[in-house]
């Protein structure tokens, strides 16, 4: 029986908005694990939670939302790359509830890219959900020019309030202290068991509230996240920020040795695809018709399949990944499938 009564306590004291359309499916990879010879995989499909294109943020902003609206915003303001899923899901959020959504955009930090890299996949969902776009520069200050940007809308009488990066605070990370719940409880309705979790890891939320989630159940599942940013260390300080400000909510112990890096398939760089990444996109397109970009779910499923090659789990083991979604980043990324 799955001990959930911290969580739920926990979570019913921070306000929520429902946003996306959960539990979202947990299936079986039987094909991919036959053709890897590995031990059972399953997949979360949290690319399918019905809102704005679906994605991991769409969790972590329901419990965002809440605070802005307490705020009396009218605008949601926040960064992101050109292809940023999580810009294209704080634009769905704002036109959700009613809000402006503007996005400090940067265009420089991924060298190779398609002609229409910049108006198709996510900046074009973006833009059709009714968000703008300012271009700034990865060698800018980010957060120095997040308030200017704050500032202008305000001395345009608007009320902005600032969505992080990657949607990615301690009320973000409470997105996935709840999926961490669904999970359990789908794990124990299907009677098959879980050892290892492994997703697409970058600006640490999602990591920190699934590793917090299970610890806060008493359950033994070691969380894996794949390096989309070729930053081991950054992502780490990242995940751990995030883990401490939960598990001293929740009044757990610390936990940061519980925090597992990979960063050997990141393709070396932040946008960049390997052939491995490649590998990886087409077999899950081929093998369980499922779509991955190149960027960040793309780089989590070669990690699952490169830990599989490398025996890394055992063959009793049970292995869940995590789709963090980001299909609409395929179309921006169509040369890389020229051949």
């Amino acid at each position: 029986m799955v001990n959930d009564a911290l969580l739920t306590s926990y979570l019913e004291s921070v306000p929520r908005l429902s946003l996306g359309s959960f539990p979202t499916p947990l299936q079986p990879m039987a094909r991919l694990a036959a053709a890897l010879e590995g031990p059972h995989v399953y997949v979360k499909r949290d690319d399918l939670n019905g809102f704005g294109g679906g994605g991991n943020k769409v969790r972590a902003l329901e419990y965002i939302l809440p605070e802005a609206i307490a705020a009396g915003a009218d605008t949601l303001l926040t960064a992101g790359v050109v292809q940023s899923n999580s810009a294209r899901q704080v634009a769905a959020a704002a036109a959700r509830v009613g809000m402006a959504c503007h996005v400090l955009m940067v265009t420089d930090r991924v060298d190779r890219t398609d002609d229409d890299y910049a108006e198709t996949g996510n900046v074009f969902l973006g833009r059709l959900f009714g968000a703008t776009f300012e271009t700034i520069s990865i060698h800018d200050d980010r957060e120095e020019r997040l308030r200017d940007a704050v500032e202008h809308l305000r001395r345009e009488g608007r009320t902005p309030y600032v969505v992080p990066y990657g949607c990615s605070n301690q009320l973000g990370a409470t997105g996935y202290l709840s999926a961490a719940v669904e999970i359990a409880h789908q794990i124990e309705a299907s009677s098959t068991g879980l050892t290892h979790l492994v997703h697409a890891s970058g600006t640490g939320g999602t990591q920190a509230g699934l590793i917090a989630g299970f610890a806060a159940m008493g359950l033994d599942v070691e969380v894996v996240g794949i390096d989309v940013d070729a930053d081991p260390l950054g992502v780490r300080r990242r995940v751990e920020t995030r883990l401490t400000e939960l598990t001293e909510a929740l009044g757990l112990p610390p936990m940061l040795d519980h925090i597992r890096i990979d960063s050997r398939y990141s393709a070396g760089a932040y946008g960049v695809a390997d052939d491995g990444v490649m590998e990886a996109i087409r077999l899950g397109a081929q093998l369980e018709a499922l779509l991955f970009d190149p960027v960040y779910s793309g780089k989590g499923l070669a990690g699952l399949i490169g830990l599989i090659r490398a025996d890394y789990f055992p063959p009793s083991a049970q292995v869940l990944f995590l789709h963090t979604g980001g299909e609409p980043a395929l179309f921006a990324c169509r040369s890389l499938f020229a051949e």
